[in-house]
């Protein structure tokens, strides 16, 4: 009796239409889901650094995108809240949550096609 154990298909983009739960994408949700939560966006960057060292390829330029947001999105906040004291805050506060935003669905579309990050040092989007 022979075990005939065919090995897993290589990991490719999702099916026409499907939705791809990599590493990536779990972690921009997270940031997403900060917003409702208050607390996943902690939980995103606990799972970025733990899952960095086993990156593959493309998504070793996610992590540096994503860890890069939420050090820059948390150290915005905190001055952002000292400066609500002159109103200023109101709206820094808001352009920190857009900021965030737009980078974790930037780096959510671009996970969902398997493709790295263009410059995922960058400040902007």
């Amino acid at each position: 009796m022979s075990d005939n154990i065919t090995p897993p298909p290589p990991a490719g983009p999702p099916a026409q239409g499907g939705f791809d739960a990599n590493h990536p994408t779990i972690i921009s949700l997270c940031y997403l889901g900060s917003f409702i939560t208050g607390i996943s966006g902690l939980v995103g960057i606990v799972l970025a650094y733990v899952w960095k060292d086993e990156a593959q390829d493309w998504e070793r330029s996610h992590y540096t995108y994503l860890i890069r947001t939420f050090w820059i999105g948390f150290a915005a906040s905190i001055v952002s809240a000292i400066l609500w004291v002159i109103l200023i805050g109101f709206f820094m506060s808001l352009a920190v949550m857009v900021w965030v935003a737009v980078r974790s669905v930037m780096s959510l579309i671009k996970a969902q096609k398997r493709e790295p990050m263009p410059d995922p040092e960058t400040l902007l989007f």
